[in-house]
């Protein structure tokens, strides 16, 4: 009898156990899974058993609206269950007011940023790209093999999307960045059925932070693992050039920017720009100076704080040292101007003259700083120029 009532007990306990156990499985899925994301502040991922939910909170400065997105794995099988249970979850996700939903791996896409294409490149998908607007800002010859062989369509201005050509297109998605309510043409093809996405890579103030947003296109494919594996190569190339630099004690002084319309922008303190600067050893002297954007100066000040600047680098658009003479004298007063110290990256172009740098410099900020590391310290660096180089005479 003993040894009948240790085995009722052991018994019961072992079904308590199992209850417990089941428990908890279901309160982690919907608890969900979340993604590492250790350096952009702007999206997370959590992965469910049967989908997966992206958040974007920073979709563009200041957003207050947050931004759900639904990913279902899609159903091959045509199984009669399976496509029920996957209805049921579209309406019960609908019901949580998420803003779109999708089925993954995306087949087609249109993407309105050349900063979303080495993402789709890297991860082998940039077949499913089929739309672009104004293709002359690509500049990857990827895609513009592609481009050639009419397989993107031009989809005129990102402001003003054809949105008569973007429905017949019928991409599956289209990622944007991050502008809320102000793009009537991104308006039109949502009411036509089309799910947009706002991917806010551009508003993150860490370079690695804005690299990390691979993992946002990741999840759009299905391809996570592939993400984490990518941006933990970036990462450990950042990482160790960043360790390497901090023990070098000379910090040489640092200019940025040029004149628009009488008007001298340079890079404030707190922009992904000024990091990458002082990550690669700079001192930059503006590097005091709060917010992510851009200083409007006039030149004056401009001379009158960084006229000894050791190195002025991005001078805008510029790529010879004549061209700046003759544009405005008054950047000859420049001693990095006077020692042949001005660095460029508008020398790199496609064949249609968009810009590598503002199309793969955001993706591969190890390929930024080793440039500038070169630039500063070029006893450290033997690899040539990716974006960065010296201005012509």
């Amino acid at each position: 009898m003993k040894n009948t009532t240790l085995f009722l007990v052991a018994l019961l306990s072992l079904f308590i156990s199992c209850k417990e156990k089941s428990k908890e499985v279901k309160n982690n899925d919907s608890q969900g899974t979340s993604l590492s994301i250790d350096y952009a502040n702007g999206f997370s991922i959590k992965q469910y058993s049967n989908h997966t939910i992206i958040t974007v909170t920073e979709a563009f400065p200041g957003a207050q609206k947050v931004f759900k997105y639904a990913l279902i794995p899609s159903d091959s099988s045509g199984n009669n269950t399976d496509i029920e249970q996957s209805n049921k979850l579209e309406e019960k996700l609908k019901s949580q007011g998420v803003d779109a939903i999708l089925k993954t791996p995306l087949n087609t896409v249109v993407v309105t940023s050349t900063t979303h294409i080495p993402s789709l490149e890297m991860l082998g998908v940039a077949e499913t790209l089929k739309g672009f607007p104004n293709l002359d800002y690509i500049s990857s010859p990827l895609s513009r093999k592609r481009i050639a062989n009419k397989e993107i369509i031009d989809l005129g201005q990102n402001e003003s999307l054809n949105t008569e050509l973007t429905i017949e297109l019928r991409p599956e998605a289209i990622i944007s960045f991050g502008v809320e309510g102000e793009n009537k043409s991104l308006n039109s093809v949502e009411r036509a059925g089309i799910p947009v996405l706002y991917n806010g890579d551009w508003v993150e103030k860490d370079p690695l932070g804005k690299a990390e947003w691979i993992k946002f296109f990741g999840a759009l494919y299905g391809k996570e693992r592939e993400a984490d594996s990518i941006f933990n190569h970036i990462k450990t190339n950042y990482n160790l050039l960043k360790e390497q630099i901090a023990a070098i004690e000379n910090k040489p002084t640092v200019l940025s920017g040029g004149m628009f319309k009488d008007i001298w922008y340079l890079p404030k303190g707190d922009s992904w720009q000024a990091k990458v600067l002082e990550d690669a050893g700079g001192n930059y002297l503006w590097s005091e100076t709060e917010g992510a954007g851009s200083i409007a100066l006039s030149i004056e000040s401009v001379l009158e704080k960084g006229q000894q600047a050791d190195f002025w680098i991005a001078p805008g658009q510029y790529t010879s040292y004549a061209k700046l003479a003759s544009d405005n004298p008054a950047y000859a007063q420049f001693d990095a101007f006077k020692n042949k110290k001005v660095y460029t990256f508008a020398k790199y172009k496609g064949e249609t003259g968009g810009l590598l740098y503002y199309e793969l410099a955001p993706n591969r900020p190890d390929l930024v700083l080793r440039d500038l590391a070169k630039i500063l310290h070029p006893e450290m660096i033997t690899e040539a120029f990716t974006f960065f180089d010296t201005l012509d005479e």
